[in-house]
């Protein structure tokens, strides 16, 4: 299959991640980041998961690694404008920490987390069997978005539309049983798999070290398809004219930190349905390596409404 366009670039992730201080007027510290761009109304929820991460991450200086976040997204951001992220310092212990982040923008609050951090301690490892979703087909035996894209009728699909899932999202993303752009590929089963990796190596980021940078990668990549298997069942896919997505909630766990040279290859985002109604969807994931490590789990919550 051929391979993302010339000119991709995972660069749109690291500048997204780059935070400067900026002057607290709620917490304890603030850093303020950029959102990047994309073809809608409203900033990628991902941006504030990772800025967020990042900001949080940036408050703690013993060493501790990040193990989990806790996210409520409460207004749409602005396009490539700057939000605010105030951490409050909740508790400094030996084994654990934990922070408050909460994000502003023209005035308001916007988002909303929990982050908790570990210094790690000896104990039992385990991970549920990573199964048939690694039996299936290897990435470079699937086609990039753009191929896919390439010569088929979007309808209601703008070209930057077109674009941005081509290759402007910093990630490399190859769906199996088949993409849900334009049409549900594959058939509506509650499940499907993502293999992703970056465009191009990941820059290093100011102030983070590069695990923390690709723990944040993760918290960023992981908001793209969440909800896509709870799209496939319900058999709407993105094309569908009259179709509304949110974030609503969301949950990330970091069992394992990714080991290094993880994030330059391939990693499969396990997905799955778990309910729909009232207008919302919960959707679960799995972040996975080839060889079976289980690096993070999502749960997200999104408001998926049809106006149509």
């Amino acid at each position: 299959m051929t391979g993302p366009g010339r000119g991709h670039t995972s660069a749109t992730f690291t500048d997204a991640i780059t935070l400067k201080p900026a002057t607290a007027e709620h917490f304890d510290v603030a850093f303020a980041a950029v959102t990047q761009p994309c073809p809608w109304p409203k900033a990628y929820g991902g941006d504030l998961v990772a800025q967020a991460a990042a900001a949080a991450m940036l408050s703690v200086d013993d060493g501790k690694s990040l193990h989990s976040m806790h996210s409520y997204f409460m207004r749409p951001a602005d396009i490539g404008a700057e939000v605010r992220y105030e951490v409050e310092l909740l508790r400094d212990g030996r084994g654990y920490s934990t922070r408050q982040v909460r994000g502003y923008q023209n005035g308001k609050p916007l988002y909303a987390a929990l982050a908790g951090f570990t210094a790690g301690q000896p104990g039992g490892s385990y991970a549920a069997e990573a199964g048939v979703v690694l039996d299936g087909p290897a990435p470079d035996d699937l086609p990039a978005a753009g191929d896919y894209l390439a010569g088929r009728p979007g309808g209601a699909v703008s070209e930057a539309t077109r674009a941005y899932w081509s290759g402007g999202r910093s990630f490399d993303l190859r769906h199996v049983p088949g993409p849900v752009y334009l049409e549900i590929e594959g058939g509506r089963a509650p499940h499907q798999a993502v293999w992703l990796k970056p465009y191009d190596a990941l820059r290093p980021v100011p102030g983070l070290s590069d695990a923390q940078r690709d723990l944040a990668a993760l918290a960023y990549a992981c908001d793209y398809t969440i909800l896509e298997p709870v799209l496939r069942v319900l058999g709407l896919p993105w094309a569908l004219p009259g179709l509304v997505t949110a974030s609503l909630d969301h949950a990330v766990w970091f069992h394992r930190g990714p080991a290094p040279g993880d994030l330059d290859g391939w990693l499969l985002y396990a997905q799955e349905a778990v309910a729909a109604d009232a207008g919302r969807g919960v959707g679960t994931g799995r972040f996975l390596t080839p060889d079976g490590r289980h690096l993070a789990t999502v749960v997200q919550e999104g408001m998926i409404r049809t106006t149509a």
